[in-house]
């Protein structure tokens, strides 16, 4: 597991180690990625992660399976301290964990409305039942300095937007402030990674610090993995953890000109704020 905080290098763009357990006040660890870390985490394909702020936990996507349970257990995460658990769309292999949820108590659910719309009806009949859904297509700061973003605007000319015919309206991700900028989380980036960061910096009016998440890039696609990597040089920002939806040819390239570590299953990022 990555107990550290992680800073760039300015000169070589690599990555140095800081231990600084006092000033942590974020921490974000991967339940649910492609590939697991170590021995003893699982693995699937997949995404899940859980963010724990100096306010709130919450717990963003759930896999395909229960693979984020088993993976919070042996990490020492209780999910029942889960404040919010978001999707960032209604595929399964980031929605279908919600099925095998057993949180102690009601917890509060915020989704895109087209979700329950999409699910097969037994599974959109469980969700229901067992959360407090806030639904909505506009931005919404669901805690303090957290927003969900809802409808992503597809502002640029190179990122598809949609997914086998379909406009997935619903593919969201999270914009998180800090005194840093602002840390974007993302599922799938069905709506393209580019256009999610550029609405998340609208949204917040901070640039940005940190993209964690699936960036859905594959190496046949290499107008807009060449585009992305210009957006990003361009961006600057301090953190780049693409993972899940990308290939690794796509992984090298971004290793190559960043110098990102793939971070899976079972590790955990550490922010110093």
């Amino acid at each position: 597991m990555i107990n550290i905080s992680r800073t760039i290098n300015k000169k070589t763009r690599g990555l140095e180690k800081v231990v600084s357990k006092e000033k942590t006040i974020m921490k974000i660890t991967i339940l649910c990625e492609n590939v697991a870390s170590d021995k003893g985490f699982l693995a699937e394909c997949g995404f899940s992660i859980f963010i724990q702020t100096k306010d709130t936990n919450i717990l963003f996507d759930t896999g395909y399976s229960d693979v984020y349970q088993h993976n919070a257990q042996k990490l020492g995460i209780d999910l029942n301290k889960t404040d919010f658990v978001v999707l960032s769309h209604y595929h399964d292999d980031h929605s279908g964990g919600l099925q095998f949820n057993d949180f102690k108590e009601t917890k509060k659910l915020i989704i895109h409305p087209e979700i329950l719309e999409k699910l097969p009806p037994e599974e959109a009949e469980k969700i229901k039942n067992d959360f407090e859904i806030t639904s909505s297509k506009e931005p919404l700061e669901f805690t303090k300095d957290v927003f969900y973003l809802g409808e992503i605007p597809r502002q640029n000319d190179f990122e598809k937007g949609f997914h086998r015919g379909d406009k997935m309206l619903d593919d969201s991700a999270l914009a998180i402030k800090t005194n840093q900028g602002v840390i974007v989380i993302s599922g799938c980036s069905h709506s393209g990674i580019c256009n999610i960061c550029e609405y998340a910096k609208k949204i917040t009016k901070q640039k940005l610090y940190a993209v964690i998440g699936g960036f859905h890039l594959f190496e046949g696609d290499k107008e807009t993995i060449a585009k992305t990597i210009e957006y990003f040089q361009k961006e600057k920002p301090e953190f780049l953890y693409p993972m899940h939806c990308v290939d690794f040819p796509t992984l090298s390239k971004f290793h190559s000109v960043f110098g990102i570590k793939k971070v899976s299953s079972g590790e955990q990022i550490n922010f110093d704020l």
